[in-house]
């Protein structure tokens, strides 16, 4: 992403990664001769990218580009867990099990979220920036995100605790973890977000550095080679 953003090129993907949540979405083919047939006769689909500008670990600014999903929280702490474990079982039980020891663990934060149209501010498990639907290795965390309608879908993930997590925590597959009263989803082409302790940030599964940090829309920035 961050070669090609707002370039006149198509990408086309060959998935090697753990979750093939980017694929999911467009119903890219997983199986590598599939996936050549797709890059090589494929149409070419405009969407939209992510941009976050955020602080590294030594302190220092830095900016990001995504395709799928950022997020702000705990799932930075997931995917560092999960990216660091055997994938013998699979990305979905691999995923489910750095999300379930990462929760255990984890404590909720006071958190101010900047959006288009006002302000949130509480304690906050996670803060997910999604320009697609699925992350995690199938979770389907925000299951009306439009890529190429300009807006992030935010799932903002509110002080929820164990006994919220053991009846919802399943539903994340199916996206109706949104119908969760401490679950709320707004959409903004901007999304500031800062906390009074240094909050991980995750892009496309990987930690990259901490808050503050402020995700942007650019519209219409990538191009995708899809299914003819």
């Amino acid at each position: 992403m961050n070669g090609i953003a707002g370039r006149n090129v198509d990408l086309a993907t060959i998935p090697l990664g753990t979750g093939m949540d980017f694929v999911r979405t467009y119903g890219i083919p997983t199986a590598f001769e599939g996936a050549v047939q797709t890059a090589l006769i494929g149409r070419a689909r405009t969407i939209d990218a992510g941009r976050v500008r955020f602080r590294t670990p030594k302190g220092e600014d830095a900016e990001r580009w995504f395709a799928n999903v950022g997020s702000v929280g705990m799932s930075g702490a997931v995917a560092q867990r999960a990216n660091g474990m055997s994938k013998t079982l699979g990305a979905k039980a691999t995923f489910f099990y750095a999300l379930t020891r990462e929760f255990l663990a984890w404590q909720n934060t006071e958190v101010t979220v900047q959006l288009d149209n006002g302000e949130r501010r509480g304690r906050m498990h996670d803060i997910v920036v999604a320009n697609g639907v699925w992350h995690g290795g199938g979770m389907k965390l925000a299951p009306d995100a439009q890529p190429d309608d300009g807006l992030f879908d935010v799932v903002l993930i509110g002080d929820v605790g164990k006994l919220d997590f053991l009846t919802t925590a399943p539903k994340i597959y199916k996206g109706k973890h949104v119908l969760h009263a401490k679950v709320d989803v707004v959409r903004s082409a901007r999304v500031a977000v800062d906390s009074a302790e240094p909050l991980p940030i995750e892009v496309e599964g990987e930690q990259v550095g901490t808050t503050p940090a402020v995700f942007d829309v650019v519209p219409g920035a990538l191009r995708i080679r899809v299914r003819p």
